[in-house]
């Protein structure tokens, strides 16, 4: 194989054409994202206004919620089209889509990562259950998240009398990806990498289309050096190296080798919640826990009930899950969310979502942001905000259950102490008649028989083949005044209703024996 030249990511980016299509690999707050590459692409524009009317396709969310990532690239005569898993990484990039200066996709990020596999391989696309009855159905907005954005990328297929969606396949003319070292002849491992991501589908994709592949590394080594039971993507399926020495494992972290396994040892732990109205969510979710249960914790809120799980003494009869490819340790936090430390395994992301679409979830605990009166939930557009979906609805449709996590109402104001909950101060309802986008769907959960309950502070509701049903209320609460009024929908109210375990409004740590 003949050696790959190494050249400066200025010149990279001159092999970038106006129209094309360029897919970035990587994900989140720097997680393997080809940095010095989108952010010379960036600088080449603004200062000779070459490329134009690019499609740029991102997995995943991609940028630090600031002027990085995608941010370098946030300008309506450089980008045409942007094609993504998740948005909210970027809030320039969104702040674009929401004006209606560029065509704005939001698809799974499940399925984008499939996809890719599906576009290397030649097929015509991808076709899943994943999206039905949401917002990506085509029959609702088709994920498209703006008027100036027409095309269908989506469509409903029928197979043996079955409805499934069909994300169809297109041709990729550059792909950026990043590893940790090629050698002479461009293979390349991704050692110091916190997931694998579907960087090998991405470069095959671009490859198999009559695309050019160029690499970000932090270093090479001489032809043969690697082993190659390490390497990610082989040098058949690269044009080019570009050095990167300085590049960090994720914009907040230089190296931590418990990202990565290399430091498979050590201890850490999650951290404690300090005793509000979250923590009185988290437990009282956490108690949905079994024993060997595959766990998929979402961003955010759902984030505590792994704290819980620690302080109850539980965290290591369960193994948490998360998307990007992980699997077995702690999930970090924060914009590093979506890296884990200590890991018993590290798949490719693609690999990973094809255990989740197929049921390979026991139980996921994630955030609703609006919960309307079909039992739908909302987590990916509110007004002028488009976070984006991510990889909620591959999870939410797929788990075995599903536990949404939040607060009654916004800006309420509570107290919770001694085993008592009081509503000092009604706020905002988040469950309403309908909500703005479908994230989750309601209908698609009754029609597959999922078990889906949504945890608040105050009540504990669960979606059944008849409607949303009130389960539960904590103990010293007037059903009327702080539940039924503060909701924008009547749900159903049996006769007999729980009460949620009084344990859950003190800050007494469950114990191992609740979660049998």
């Amino acid at each position: 194989m003949a050696e790959k030249p190494i050249i400066t990511a200025d010149t990279a980016v001159q092999l970038v054409e106006s129209g094309d299509t360029l897919v970035i690999g990587g994900s989140g707050a720097g997680h393997a994202i080809p940095e010095t590459l989108i952010e010379a692409l960036g600088k080449r524009f603004q200062t000779s206004l070459q490329p134009r009317n690019l499609t740029v396709v991102h997995v995943s969310g991609m940028g630090d919620q600031g002027e990085r990532g995608l941010g370098h690239l946030a300008d309506a005569r450089l980008i045409k089209r942007d094609i993504g898993g998740h948005w909210g990484m970027s809030r320039v990039m969104s702040e674009l889509a929401v004006a209606n200066q560029i065509e704005a996709y939001n698809l799974p990020q499940g399925v984008l990562s499939c996809l890719m596999r599906s576009i290397a391989a030649g097929a015509p696309g991808y076709i899943t259950h994943v999206g039905l009855h949401t917002f990506v159905d085509p029959r609702l907005e088709g994920g498209k998240l703006n008027p100036r954005t027409t095309e269908e990328l989506v469509e409903v297929v029928t197979l043996r009398g079955k409805e499934y969606l069909f994300y169809p396949s297109f041709p990729v003319d550059i792909a950026f990806v990043r590893g940790t070292t090629a050698d002479a002849e461009g293979n390349i491992s991704m050692e110091e990498e916190v997931a694998y991501f579907e960087m090998l589908s991405v470069a095959q994709a671009a490859k198999n289309s009559g695309g050019k592949v160029i690499a970000q590394v932090k270093r090479t080594v001489p032809r043969r050096a690697l082993d190659p039971r390490t390497v990610k993507i082989p040098g058949i399926f690269v044009d080019a190296l570009v050095l990167a020495p300085e590049q960090q494992q994720t914009y907040q972290i230089d190296y931590n080798p418990a990202l990565c396994g290399d430091a498979r040892d050590g201890e850490l732990s999650m951290g404690t919640l300090p005793f509000d109205e979250r923590k009185v969510i988290t437990k009282r979710a956490a108690m949905e826990l079994r024993p060997d249960a595959v766990v998929n914790l979402g961003f955010g809120m759902p984030f505590g009930v792994g704290m819980i799980a620690e302080e109850s003494g539980i965290r290591d009869r369960i193994t948490l899950s998360i998307e990007q490819g992980s699997l077995g340790g702690i999930p970090a936090g924060g914009l590093d969310s979506g890296a884990m430390f200590y890991p018993v395994a590290i798949l490719d992301q693609p690999y990973q979502f094809d255990a989740y679409q197929g049921g390979g979830i026991d139980i996921a605990f994630l955030s609703h942001a609006q919960v309307d009166r079909h039992g739908n939930v909302n987590v990916s557009k509110f007004g002028n905000r488009i976070p984006g979906c991510g990889g909620f609805i591959d999870i939410s449709q797929n788990a075995k259950k599903v536990v949404f996590c939040g607060t009654l109402a916004v800006k309420a104001a509570l107290l919770s102490s001694d085993g008592q909950l009081s509503v000092l101060k009604e706020g905002i309802p988040k469950f309403v008649n309908d909500v703005e986008q479908i994230t989750f769907s309601g209908r698609y959960a009754r029609e597959t028989g999922q078990a889906v309950f949504y945890v608040t502070e105050r009540a504990v509701f669960q979606l059944t083949e008849a409607g949303v049903v009130l389960r539960e209320v904590a103990p010293s609460v007037d059903i009327r005044r702080d539940v039924l009024d503060a909701i924008e929908f009547a749900p159903i109210v049996p006769e007999n209703i729980g009460l949620m375990d009084a344990r859950v409004f003190t800050d007494v740590a469950l114990e191992f024996s609740d979660f049998r």
